[in-house]
């Protein structure tokens, strides 16, 4: 059984085998991270969640051409499977009528660290992979603003079609286009031929 997981690692690419550890050795650092010090702290995720709604009803009253949306950080009740939880939120209102609430875990923080986690456990120079994380966050947290905008355009005018777009249609785009960065990153990438 050992000869044979010895065997099948050999296999395995240096190359591969280094992106996987890299890549295990991040997640685990940033679980820990997250999970201990900065989850009840919401030293990250308030000011992040904050910022999406700010600039999701910031986007719906430039393209309406109004002040009728706004955004506020509050604590809300969450009902989930019979259960009460209180958690903190961007709140945005439409003429002081709530429409959506932009929770922590739709901020794109865990998005934007998947991303940033790749980049950084495939080899490239310094500046190159400085570039790309910088673009790269700014293009996911863009896409997830406009993602937030158009939910609570379906929550407010379409809320037929709101379920659909929340659970699929905009988590596809959200993924779809930080996959592509990847891939656009990962293009011009030349790997060495080491064994070890």
């Amino acid at each position: 059984m050992i000869k044979s997981l010895k065997s099948l690692k050999s296999k395995i690419p240096y190359q591969i085998r280094s992106f996987l550890k890299k890549a295990l050795l991040f997640f685990l650092v940033w679980k820990v991270l997250y999970t201990f010090f900065l989850f009840n702290s919401n030293l990250v995720d308030r000011p992040l969640t904050a910022h999406v709604g700010n600039a999701s009803a910031f986007v719906l009253n430039f393209l309406g051409n109004t002040k009728d949306f706004r955004a506020e950080t509050m604590t809300v009740k969450d009902y989930h499977e019979g259960n009460i939880t209180y958690l903190e939120a961007s709140v945005i209102y439409h003429h002081d009528n709530i429409i959506l609430n932009i929770a922590n875990v739709c901020n794109g923080l865990e998005l934007i660290i998947l991303y940033i986690g790749f980049i950084v456990c495939m080899p490239s120079s310094f500046w190159r992979k400085v570039k790309y994380l910088v673009l790269g966050t700014l293009i996911i947290d863009f896409i997830n603003i406009l993602r937030c905008v158009g939910l609570i355009y379906l929550r407010e005018y379409y809320e037929l079609y709101f379920d659909f777009a929340h659970h699929y249609l905009f988590k596809a785009i959200v993924y779809s286009t930080t996959f592509l960065m990847w891939y656009v990153y990962s293009r011009k990438i030349q790997l060495k031929n080491e064994t070890i």
